[in-house]
């Protein structure tokens, strides 16, 4: 039984990557203790290469890092390495270490390291995902559908959720991208009759939201204004088909892991490891880049969080065997 199990999630708190770990806690069933590490000098400028005294690195404005530890630690980022290593030390090697992420040391640091497939690191411990590990079950988006269902009962089908991102590090979504998304979508609500779940993000700024509110006005559209509970997961449970911004690797995933028909819209710019991971996707048929049709097609399902789960499930109850925990 994995339920009585304790988990430690270490992050640096950047809720994209926790996301990752918490997901990953919640398919083993475990209700993970949630620890964001901030590091002291000179581990916070030298982590993950300085390796000696790792027991003294978390500093004190993160959560604290000591006994008793847990039997699963799940961490991902350059902050939580140092605390992992010492947590697997001292516990001599009790606790099974998990780290999502390339943590540029080699993976024996850790019993089990999980990458995307475009990070090149490989190894016997290390497990390949094509996309980013997340929260979204079908039990969450069943939930949320339930809820939302009747302030959405207007909208006609089918369904289109679009996830408006925006503007990061390697992407811009010019207006004159929104606008052309914009029109692509009120031609399928107006010639397919679809109704559309629109949801912007902070990033997507307010320039852009008005061209979608403007573009999308009378026609059978809902484009959340940011008020009251967030509908990602209610519009992503009711929607026939999901649309879908290529700036962000964990919204993606989330959307592919649906079954659902998914469409990205490109950005202006990019990077070789986004590049690589969208190029995958579309090779396997997961997506297709939206050009303004709606399609069904036959497409693998993206469930790398249950698949990386399973992994690990029976490499912790070897690990446990191992060490003797009955």
């Amino acid at each position: 039984m994995m339920q009585h199990l304790t988990c430690w999630v270490v992050s640096d708190g950047k809720p994209g990557m926790e996301n990752q770990c918490i997901g990953l806690a919640e398919a083993l069933g475990l209700t993970p203790v949630i620890k964001r590490v901030a590091l002291r000098s000179p581990w916070r400028q030298l982590s993950p290469y300085l390796r000696v005294g790792n027991r003294f690195a978390a500093g004190p404005k993160g959560d604290p890092i000591r006994a008793p530890w847990p039997d699963l630690l799940i961490g991902t980022g350059r902050q939580s390495i140092a605390a992992s290593l010492a947590v697997r030390e001292q516990s001599r090697g009790r606790t099974f270490t998990v780290q999502i992420q390339d943590p540029q040391i080699a993976p024996r640091h850790f019993d089990l390291v999980v990458v995307p497939r475009h990070d090149k690191l490989r190894g016997d411990n290390v497990l390949v995902t094509r996309g980013a590990l997340h929260r979204v079950t079908p039990a969450i988006l069943a939930d949320a559908a339930a809820r939302f269902a009747p302030r959405l009962a207007h909208l006609p089908s089918p369904r289109i959720a679009v996830l408006i991102g925006g503007d990061n590090g390697v992407y811009r979504l010019t207006p004159e991208i929104t606008a052309r998304v914009a029109d692509q979508l009120a031609a399928l609500a107006r010639s397919h009759g679809a109704g559309l779940m629109v949801t912007p993000s902070r990033r997507t700024g307010a320039a852009n939201e008005a061209i979608l509110r403007e573009r999308l006005s009378g026609l059978a559209a809902e484009v959340w204004d940011g008020s009251g509970e967030n509908p990602y997961f209610g519009y992503l449970g009711l929607a026939d088909a999901v649309v879908v911004t290529c700036d962000s690797v964990s919204m993606t995933s989330e959307a592919c892991s649906t079954g659902k028909p998914t469409y990205v819209i490109e950005l202006e710019g990019g990077s070789p490891k986004f590049r690589a991971f969208h190029d995958g996707l579309y090779q396997d048929g997961i997506t297709r880049r939206f050009d303004g049709a709606l399609d069904r097609w036959d497409h693998p399902l993206l469930d790398d969080t249950q698949r990386v789960a399973e992994d690990l499930r029976h490499r912790l109850a070897a690990h446990r065997a191992r060490h003797h925990h009955g």
